[in-house]
């Protein structure tokens, strides 16, 4: 499989699904939904055969709603593109078989969100069963505090540095960092929030959310990250994904 899970820095194109098609929410809004595309799948082929070597798939229907999950359409796009890129899984992954049934359709890597932020033993303890490669959580950022439930307004939440921190301590060695506030805004990453996370030394961080130019890959790498999701930027023109993969280099 094509990946680049040994390189210093991947760049990985965002798919998020609702309803069977390809959407972006703007700072996690389910009211404020922008659709892209109703395939899918090809969507993952183009972004493959222009040269991604990871993808981010995202089941905004079952992070609102794991009994929602998007799972035939999820292993469909893993299908179509499994054996040439690694596919990372994110959206409703709440319990032992959703990540079993997610690493079995042929996941390179599952992301835990709401469940590793109310349980963080279940993360180490699944990070332990399937390798630390495998298991990554996402670290979604209001107000300096890492929240769960879909980013629903007034969702409870900790100090982001002290769930990675947590987190690390038993065994997860990925964080994918979003501000909810820069997410599908194109108004740039949130340098100092990344920053700080990365200077903790606990773990690699990629960068989500508002990242808008070939500047903005380049600037969150300069930083420390691990890597970054693009999602709006490619699908709006303002960065095709040949310069966002240059940039990563």
């Amino acid at each position: 499989m094509g990946n680049s899970r040994e390189s210093a820095f991947d760049l990985l194109p965002a798919i998020d699904l609702h309803g069977g098609r390809v959407v972006r929410l703007l700072r996690g809004d389910y009211g404020a939904v922008t659709t892209y595309g109703d395939d899918p799948a090809a969507l993952a082929e183009s972004f493959v055969a222009a040269g991604a070597r990871w993808l981010h798939v995202v089941d905004l229907d079952g992070a609102r709603d794991p009994a929602s999950r998007q799972t035939s359409l999820v292993a469909a796009i893993i299908a179509r593109v499994g054996d040439r890129a690694a596919v990372e899984v994110a959206g409703g992954l709440r319990d032992d078989r959703a990540v079993e049934a997610s690493i079995e359709a042929g996941a390179a890597r599952v992301i835990l969100g709401t469940a590793a932020l109310r349980n963080p033993a279940f993360a180490g303890r699944l990070a332990e069963r399937f390798g630390a490669e495998r298991i990554a959580v996402a670290l979604d950022v209001r107000d300096g505090h890492a929240v769960g439930q879909g980013w629903v307004q007034g969702a409870a939440g900790s100090p982001a540095a002290e769930t990675l921190t947590r987190l690390a301590d038993l065994g997860i060695r990925t964080f994918e960092v979003t501000a909810i506030d820069r997410d599908g805004t194109l108004d740039g990453p949130d340098l100092a929030l990344l920053g700080d996370l990365v200077r903790l030394r606990r773990g690699a961080i990629v960068a989500s959310a508002g990242i808008a130019s070939a500047a903005d890959v380049t600037a969150v790498r300069a930083l420390g990250c691990a890597g970054a999701i693009v999602g709006r930027a490619l699908y709006e023109g303002h960065l095709t994904l040949e310069e966002a993969l240059a940039a990563a280099l």
